[in-house]
């Protein structure tokens, strides 16, 4: 930016288009760092002059997400995928190669401005990886080659628009299709069906089918719905939760890329439901590559009058739906962290009660669904709830879309109606000699052999999609010690079970990595987990220790045979840090040693 004048321009330009609306920060950030290419403090200062906020209410916002930068990152702005399964597909190599070609450190910006290599959490990119995000948009299959391609393109300084198109392709790989991927209902069909069935008779279809929220929690959703409408309020809303961001999830970004009419069908079916008359996307930064067709997806469905004034000529039934970006933060895939996002704020979870049905967006009754969800409403409405209720099993039913990735032949999308023994979908997905099977994401269950028996199911084992294989190659000590440094990045600092527990247990790991582990390090990460389970505000401090335990008890040879004694040895070496000062002294006598005998 050239001037202050400028400055001042784009600002006003900015809030013009979010009708100066405070609740509107994290976008009006988005538009005005897509300007400047960061937010400096005296960018931030001006921006909270203009809209009439604190200073610190802006900067707060600005921090807490990792895709807003207080610094110049540079002209490019390159970020590694570093999932567990990324780092399988071998993306550290790739990452020093591109360091190496730059002669940067990580997260450090060129001398020339021109670009900056870091690291980033999971990218939803599993089936497809390694992968990198360029300036927040996706690039698969990374390989040396195309790394060197890469790296030329930044060099010669051309621009995004002009990078190969083939770079930027993201495929569906859908290898299992059922009820939800399988089927082609013609446009506005659902919401047709719904409205036939009235407001009442499509929340009798919703209990009956007995739909359980596919986010992971697995609430009832008829129950949410019904609270939602029941709820005293002048406005309610529709939020689709499209913040997948647990590692290894990937089947909201199939979802939203080939079946957006099927997601935003079903967020006008729970509109028409509980009565709503604005419905909010909340669609994760990665996929920011998507939104370009999710708009013209929208319009297109404003021109058919399935959105907007009298839907499909219902007078009265007004209802429309705005897409919102996140910033990346794994936390806003929390429902009340979500909302916090949506109001412009850092994505801190929310004490409850009151509950979003009751007290949500803007202080709204509010009704939050994933991706998934809102997908199946669809179904329900076109087929009703006997018809659903009969697949699956009694208190899981439907079916079920799993992101499978890791050691397999076939990674990609399956779908299967809940039941689907382990076992099954390693067949399907031409695994061979799994050890385990990490299943919903990080935060989720790690089964060993002998679990691959057990069934997808909420009654046995519970998943929002995520679905890790890792074979006998693999190292579980490793893929733990990945979970423990994501969810202590993760982490929001609300509360100090989570934030200080995972930092703990991302260094116990590494203390255990480095070989000065002991027995009281593997005891203390149980106790840890127990803590956290118990005392954590939310669901990610609450289950940010589960794939340490599963890992503990399962494949205890594999943190065993790091450590060092069984008597305890401190993770500071006290002599060691005073190398520098032995050194700037000239002294590397006895004296000079902790410990040593004179």
């Amino acid at each position: 930016m050239s001037d202050a004048s400028e400055l001042h321009d784009l600002i006003e330009q900015v809030l013009q288009r979010y009708q100066r609306r405070p609740d509107r920060l994290v976008q009006i950030l988005h538009d005005i760092q897509d300007g400047l290419g960061y937010l400096s403090d005296a960018t931030i200062a001006l921006l909270a002059e203009r809209l009439q906020i604190s200073y610190a209410q802006v900067r707060s916002t600005r921090d807490f997400y990792a895709f807003f930068y207080s610094e110049d990152r540079g002209q490019y702005r390159i970020l590694f995928s570093d999932n567990v399964t990324d780092r399988m597909a071998g993306n550290q190599a790739l990452f020093q190669q591109m360091l190496d070609y730059f002669n940067l450190q990580p997260g450090k910006v060129s001398r020339d401005g021109l670009v900056s290599v870091d690291l980033t959490s999971c990218t939803g990119m599993c089936d497809q990886g390694p992968a990198i995000l360029v300036n927040e948009m996706a690039i698969t299959r990374m390989t040396p080659q195309r790394v060197n391609q890469v790296c030329a393109l930044v060099s010669a300084g051309v621009p995004l628009a002009q990078w190969p198109s083939g770079f930027f392709a993201v495929d569906d790989n859908i290898r299992r299709a059922d009820c939800l991927l399988g089927a082609s209902p013609e446009p506005g069909e659902s919401i047709r069906a719904a409205i036939a069935r009235g407001r009442e008779g499509m929340l009798a279809e919703m209990k009956h089918s007995n739909l359980r929220g596919r986010g992971g929690a697995g609430f009832t959703t008829a129950i949410k719905w019904e609270a939602c409408r029941n709820a005293a309020g002048e406005q309610r809303y529709i939020v689709c939760n499209g913040d997948e961001g647990e590692p290894g999830t990937f089947k909201d970004r199939v979802l939203l890329q080939s079946y957006a009419g099927r997601v935003f069908e079903g967020m006008v079916i729970a509109a028409y439901t509980v009565g709503a008359q604005l419905g909010l996307l909340y669609l994760r930064a990665e996929y920011r590559y998507l939104r370009p067709r999710l708009e013209a997806f929208l319009a297109g469905m404003r021109a058919q009058n399935l959105l907007g004034k009298d839907i499909v000529g219902v007078s009265g039934f007004d209802f429309d739906i705005e897409i919102h970006l996140g910033a990346g933060a794994y936390i806003c895939g929390e429902e009340t962290a979500l909302i916090e996002s949506l109001e412009g704020k850092a994505g801190k979870p929310r004490v409850r009660p009151p509950f979003p049905v009751a007290c949500g967006y803007l202080n709204q009754p509010t009704v939050v669904n994933n991706v998934e969800t809102l997908c199946k409403a669809t179904e329900i409405a076109i087929h009703g709830g006997a018809w659903y209720e009969a697949i699956g099993t009694k208190q899981s039913t439907g079916t079920k879309v799993l992101s499978v990735s890791g050691d397999c032949a076939r990674p990609g999308i399956y779908e299967y109606a809940f039941g689907v023994r382990i076992s099954q979908v390693l067949e399907d997905c031409g695994a061979r000699n799994a050890i385990a099977v990490q299943v919903s994401g990080a935060s989720g269950a790690c089964l060993s052999e002998r679990e691959l028996g057990r069934r997808i199911a909420f009654e046995d084992v519970p998943t929002a999609g995520s679905f890790m294989i890792f074979d006998k190659q693999r190292d579980m000590f490793e893929v733990a010690r990945n979970f423990a440094h994501f969810f202590k990045h993760e982490s929001c600092g609300f509360c100090t079970p989570c934030r200080g527990g995972t930092a703990l247990i991302s260094s116990m790991m590494d203390k255990i990595a480095e070989g000065r582990g002991t027995q009281y390090e593997m005891n203390e990460l149980l106790r840890l987990q127990a803590v956290m389970k118990t005392s954590s505000h939310c669901g990610l401090g609450q289950t940010a220790g589960n794939a340490i335990a599963d890992t503990v008890q399962k494949f205890r040879p594999a943190y065993e045979r790091r450590l060092a004694q069984t008597d305890f040895v401190p993770a500071f070496d006290l002599d060691a840090a005073l190398a520098k000062a032995r050194h700037l002294s000239g002294r590397d006598d006895a004296h000079a040693h902790l410990g040593e005998e004179v």
